[in-house]
């Protein structure tokens, strides 16, 4: 758990440091396709490598130059936008199998949602068999989206084979909001077995895969918090290992990150929220000119001339 300590002197931190501190490489991109470039937009997240390793907050280091990479090409920067001028738009999806436990923690859920900036826009949702159930439309009034949440079924009947499926349909949400700063918080126990527990790994999901894909492509950071639901509830280490496996694959791949406490039901979701309040705190979106225009999966690379600074951001994305 990280802890913020200093609340008053990282928001000074935040404004000063990273706006005198961030440096666009304005290296020149190759030639391609006679000059022709497209705008890309995605959510990155800076950090000192001493407060990821410490779980501690500490003064934030100047970022240095930071270098986009597309497939290896250099990328021109053309800004990068903070939490203070770029409002994050949040999607709450919670599996509806999600065992009697989880009810315990919608006051901590509720808590997190009000105490989101002012401008923030959050989603609820829940993930059932076949469907995905909207709460609450995305809304600034976030103590309406607060009182939205809903105790969970805690039945297998409304299970969702792939809670992935359903997470494919919250983020073609996302089409109507202006690009910039985009999460979704998802509740889940991360476990596909709509082509058979078999294939429930992290690496045969195809859903798993898919989402990914699109996640991507819409520039959205998954964070993933662990729950057991009607298959997990019982312990099979199996099943939670693989539906956790394929929550931190989701997460990892998309910016954003996975939260666990063992294999077991978390006591409270409150450590979970004090580092993901801190990452979302951390959270920028860059936007960069992408010299690619030929349909295909491109990897990134985002990078900083400051060796004391970690940079997490979407492995790629597929354009199409």
């Amino acid at each position: 758990m990280l802890k913020q300590n200093s609340a008053k002197l990282f928001v000074l931190l935040l404004f000063t440091t990273f706006f005198s501190g961030v440096g666009l490489s304005q290296k020149k991109p190759p030639k391609k396709q006679d000059d022709r470039v497209r705008t890309m937009t995605i959510p990155i997240s800076i950090f000192t490598k001493k407060e990821l390793k410490e779980n501690q907050t500490g003064e934030l280091v100047q970022a240095g130059d930071l270098q986009v990479k597309e497939d290896g090409d250099n990328q021109v920067i053309l800004s990068i936008r903070s939490v203070s001028n770029t409002p994050l738009a949040l999607a709450v999806l919670i599996q509806d199998d999600l065992t009697s436990e989880a009810n315990l923690k919608l006051g901590e859920l509720r808590d997190f949602i009000r105490q989101l900036p002012q401008g923030s826009r959050v989603m609820v949702a829940y993930l059932r068999s076949g469907t995905i159930q909207i709460r609450q439309k995305f809304t600034d009034d976030l103590e309406k989206a607060a009182k939205s949440l809903r105790i969970v079924t805690g039945s297998s009947a409304t299970a969702p084979s792939s809670p992935y499926q359903q997470v494919e349909e919250a983020l073609k949400r996302f089409d109507a909001l202006p690009t910039g700063r985009r999460a979704i918080l998802l509740v889940s126990d991360g476990l596909d077995v709509s082509r058979g527990v078999e294939s429930s790994t992290p690496t045969q999901s195809l859903d798993l895969d898919r989402a990914v894909l699109r996640a991507q492509r819409k520039s959205v950071a998954v964070y993933s918090f662990y729950s057991p639901a009607s298959l997990t509830g019982n312990g099979n280490s199996l099943l939670v290992l693989n539906g956790q496996g394929s929550l931190e694959r989701l997460s990892d791949e998309t910016g954003g990150r996975a939260f666990f406490q063992g294999t077991i039901a978390p006591i409270s979701f409150e450590p979970f929220f004090e580092d993901l309040n801190r990452a979302l705190n951390r959270q920028f979106a860059l936007t960069y000119l992408s010299t690619h225009l030929r349909k295909d999966y491109y990897k990134i690379q985002v990078t900083s001339t400051n060796p004391d600074v970690k940079i997490e951001h979407p492995r790629g994305y597929y354009y199409r």
